[in-house]
């Protein structure tokens, strides 16, 4: 029974995970289908690509927490279900696996970053503070979303094994690692090409043809006004 119950919380937490909030969010807002602009990832990054941020803002909320509410579930289920470290850590990881493929969405999910952060901050609240902290000082430096997420996970494990030492949790965080960082191979390209959009170029680029707008206008102005002169 005790495996059954294990396979049960499992498959329950990858149903959870299959909820894709951005798909969701956008529908109830009256918002574009992720799936069908920017990117095409049905994530926060892409549904603020709406321009409407809080669609954004609660895609975000409700990814993490899809990804924290299962494993904190299944923490307060152990001591009575006889479940190990180990059960604790793939109920996190079937949350994840079912953000990057949802079977309620045609299996067309996100990268996984916001549910990989809910989850680590439910298994170790100090490796997931870890974690962002590592990911806000990349971004900060280096102005790249997609880096500062790679770096991230590509330390995660490396952090609960030297930080609070070996754990079976650290099979179930170095899978999910690998996931976001193979999930990320298109940026992993940009990145090398020098072709990868840094936070806030979208915001600068977009302010850059309204204040231009009006020069291309006002020389259209005085190629009409020079023209009638030279009449």
């Amino acid at each position: 029974m005790e495996l059954l119950y294990s396979l049960l919380a499992i498959l329950a937490a990858y149903l959870v995970g299959s909820l894709s909030f951005a798909v969701i969010v956008s529908r109830l807002m009256g918002l574009a289908d992720p799936r069908s602009y920017g990117s095409k990832n049905p994530g926060a990054t892409n549904v603020l690509r709406s321009g409407n941020r809080a669609a954004a803002v609660l895609t975000l909320a409700f990814d993490a927490l899809k990804g924290y509410l299962p494993v904190l579930a299944a923490a307060w289920a152990a001591p009575r279900a006889g479940w190990g470290a180990l059960t604790i850590g793939l109920v996190g990881l079937a949350a994840f696996i079912g953000h990057l493929w949802p079977v309620f969405f045609r299996f067309q999910g996100g990268k996984g970053v916001a549910t990989a952060a809910g989850v680590l901050l439910a298994l170790n609240a100090g490796l997931g503070a870890a974690t962002l902290l590592t990911w806000i000082i990349v971004a900060y430096f280096f102005r790249y979303s997609s880096l500062a997420s790679l770096v991230s996970a590509a330390f995660a494990p490396f952090y609960q094994l030297l930080i609070w030492g070996p754990s079976t949790q650290v099979l179930a965080i170095a899978v999910m690692s690998l996931l976001l960082i193979w999930r990320h191979e298109a940026n992993i390209r940009k990145l090398l090409a020098g072709t990868e959009s840094r936070l806030g170029q979208k915001a600068a680029a977009g302010h850059s043809p309204a204040h231009d707008g009006g020069a291309p206008g006002s020389q259209a102005a005085g190629r009409h006004h020079r023209s009638k002169k030279g009449h």
